[in-house]
Parts: structure tokens; sequence; C-alpha cells
């Protein structure tokens, strides 16, 4: 998980400062994972990591997948990196023109796959979730998440067993309680999704 980190760093995905999340919270801290994700062999390097743990937990039956669907925008490669890993399908989940999540281009669910979800981040699991609504809706099941970077919070809960790259503890506060926004630091919001409930 270190290697992972300094793969960050080293990308420049690691920011410091002020940021708005898609959860509406802040935070002192934002991962920009398309910034290692634009290349190639980091973006292998990074992921090789779940993808032996899920390797290692389907040989020995802990876990069933038939594909792998990663949330638009930050889950595209995420899913497609560790569908190549796995040697499975993998597409992503969008939003429609309405802003909900939705399955499109021609993807198709089997009834009864299962699905692997893959992220670049988890802070709260709000996107995982919405592509798992999906997927469910459409007779699918999902198996288990599995992302770049955990940055939950300390007993925030998932419904699926979780395979991260690396887990970083992170400060965020509610936006009414944020130290940093009483030091007047400017916010800045670099997510693609925007920030609510």
């Amino acid at each position: 998980m270190e290697d992972v980190i300094g793969l960050l760093r080293e990308s420049g995905a690691m920011l410091e400062g002020h940021f708005l999340l898609s959860s509406g919270r802040h935070s002192d801290r934002y991962f920009q994972c398309a910034r290692l994700l634009q290349y190639p062999d980091r973006a292998a390097a990074a992921l090789e990591g779940p993808a032996a743990r899920i390797r290692s937990d389907m040989a020995a039956g802990k876990l069933a997948v038939d594909a792998v669907v990663g949330p638009a925008m930050g889950g595209i490669i995420v899913a497609y990196e560790l569908g190549r890993l796995l040697g499975l399908p993998a597409f992503f989940t969008e939003r429609d023109e309405r802003g909900a999540m939705s399955l499109r281009r021609g993807f198709e669910v089997a009834a009864g796959a299962r699905f692997l979800i893959a992220e670049d981040v988890v802070t709260t699991g709000k996107s995982s979730g919405e592509s798992a609504a999906v997927l469910e809706a459409l007779g699918g099941r999902v198996a288990a998440l599995a992302c770049l970077v955990d940055r939950r919070a300390p007993g925030t809960p998932l419904p699926w067993p979780l395979y991260p790259a690396c887990t970083v503890a992170v400060s965020d506060w509610e936006a009414g309680s944020c130290g940093l926004c009483a030091q007047g630091l400017p916010l800045v919001k670099p997510g693609s999704r925007p920030p609510g409930p």
C-alpha cells in the first residue's frame, strides 16, 4: 500500500488544500486519481494488489465475479484495468440527462450476474451504491467493491467486501464546522459530481 501512496504522490494525484467533496463535506486532501491513471504502467502497478487479493479469494471460492463495473467518471479506467488484470469484461454506469446513474451504450446485465464495482476513491460509497442499484434493478448482484484509494472515515460501513489499493486517513468536516473555512482558506471543488447530501 505504501507503494501506491508513492505512485499517487509521484503522479501529483494527492492534492493538499481546502476541497469541497461530492459528499458536501470539506477536506484537507483530495485525490485526483486521473493524474495517476493517465499512466497505464502506474495504473497496472497500483491495481495489481487488489487484483491479486480478488484472484486469491475467487480461487478459494470466497468470491465470484462475472464482470467489473465502474461509475463514470472516476471508475471507468479503474474498472477497465481491473477487468484486464482479472480477465473479465469491464464497462461503466453513467449519469443520464436527469443526473441519475444509469446503464447506457448497449451494455447489458445478465440475470444473476455478479459484479465487482470499481472506483477511483471511496469516501462514503455513494457512487458505488448508485451503480449497485442500477445493476440490481436489472437482475445483477454486487459481490464486492475495489478502489485505488479508501479514504472513508473510520467506522463508515459498506455493504460489500472492499479491496482497496491503499487506505489513507484524511481529515474532513461538515461545511458548518470546517476549520479551514474558519481560517478563510479558499474552497476548491475539483470533482466531476456536484456536491450533495
